[in-house]
């Protein structure tokens, strides 16, 4: 035999992948997944009014006014004091093509209170308000 040459029946490649590793990582990432997603949510809570409605289907920066039962204006999660809603909002929106907001607010707020907000919110020169909802239980 020369110093060279290979020997072909000795040796023999595997030509199989083995994915075991694989599964192992995609099942422990979607544990992961499964454990963090519902710690991501966040905001202000608030008990919200139940209508039959379809879902909307997911924005780029969605803007949420929220209206605390106790009176105090969220805008995403920071507070905005009493008279300045207006003009936050007319600065958040002034270089922005889309103009819309989604308003929540608690089911006990006085109904005069909520169409005051909404005033502001289209003084603000918003072209879209949308009101935020949970779905209606039973049917």
């Amino acid at each position: 035999m020369e110093l060279g040459s290979r020997d072909n029946n000795s040796r023999s490649t595997m030509a199989q992948i083995n994915v075991t590793p694989l599964v192992d990582v995609m099942l422990v990432l979607l544990v992961i997944f499964m454990v963090t997603a519902p710690m991501m949510q966040q905001g202000v809570q608030v008990n919200l009014p139940k209508a039959e409605t379809k879902a909307l289907a997911p924005q780029e920066e969605t803007v949420i006014v929220t209206l605390e039962r106790s009176g105090r204006i969220f805008i995403n999660k920071n507070e905005v004091p009493q008279g300045e809603l207006k003009s936050r909002l007319s600065g958040m929106f002034a270089s922005r093509t889309k103009k819309e907001v989604f308003l929540k607010a608690d089911k006990d707020v006085p109904y005069g209170e909520v169409v005051k907000t909404m005033a502001e919110i289209k003084g603000a020169g918003i072209e879209r308000l949308g009101m935020v909802t949970e779905p209606a239980q039973g049917k």
